[in-house]
């Protein structure tokens, strides 16, 4: 029997009808309570929200997925959690968002079956193109543009990279690093279906204001 898709809008089932896919980050909310944010984020028309906050135990990380479940159903809006697949299934969450350490994406897609999304992070071509032959729903490539919160995966990619792999990949391709509304007209038009970002709305004074932005921006390049 198919699985049941607990949400079945076109924009929540299809990751090139997000523009924006927001990734958490607690600590750079300025104190303020991290489902406040991805609240008023959602008050901003965003549609889609990996929950990654690798320092918590499992025990506080299931606790937070929880609260956050309840908003994103409310809004309609996805919900992935980072590496953890084990927390996708205990709380029957839309999906998982994988990394080059993460459990191999058959084995993911062996354990969540077809009914949930599958997304990985890629920073070289030839991470892409394996991520291709894995089987994921879409990829995230960056950092296009230099940030803090990708320091570690490398100097920034570029836009150069990212039309290499839109020429090699037909799945979704979001491009992440150091992007905000100003940045988005370069990144779509170098073959990005959408943004992900961490700052932007996370440390934003006002994170429905910037959703709205980032979205604006996507659609406005949509246009173009």
């Amino acid at each position: 029997m198919e699985p049941q898709i607990r949400i079945s809008n076109f924009e929540f089932r299809n990751p090139r009808q997000w523009g924006l896919y927001l990734v958490t980050d607690r600590h750079q909310t300025g104190d303020r309570d991290l489902l406040e944010v991805v609240g008023h984020a959602a008050r901003g028309g965003l549609r889609a929200v990996q929950l990654r906050e690798k320092d918590l135990s499992t025990r506080e990380l299931y606790h937070l997925a929880e609260g956050l479940l309840d908003i994103t159903r409310a809004a309609g809006i996805a919900l992935l959690i980072n590496d953890r697949v084990d927390v996708v299934l205990a709380l029957d969450a839309d999906g998982v968002h994988l990394t080059r350490r993460s459990l191999p994406p058959k084995a993911a897609r062996d354990l969540l079956g077809p009914g949930r999304l599958i997304g990985i992070s890629c920073h070289s071509l030839a991470d892409v193109h394996e991520a291709v032959a894995d089987g994921v729903d879409f990829v995230v490539l960056g950092p296009i543009y230099a940030t803090p919160s990708k320091a570690g995966y490398g100097p920034p990619v570029t836009t150069a990279l990212l039309k290499e792999a839109r020429s090699a990949c037909s799945l979704p391709l979001l491009a992440i690093g150091g992007i905000k509304a100003a940045q988005v007209p370069a990144v779509m038009a170098s073959g990005a279906d959408g943004i992900a970002a961490i700052s932007a709305v996370m440390a934003a004074s006002d994170p429905a204001m910037a959703t709205r932005e980032i979205l604006s921006a996507v659609r406005g390049a949509r246009r173009r």
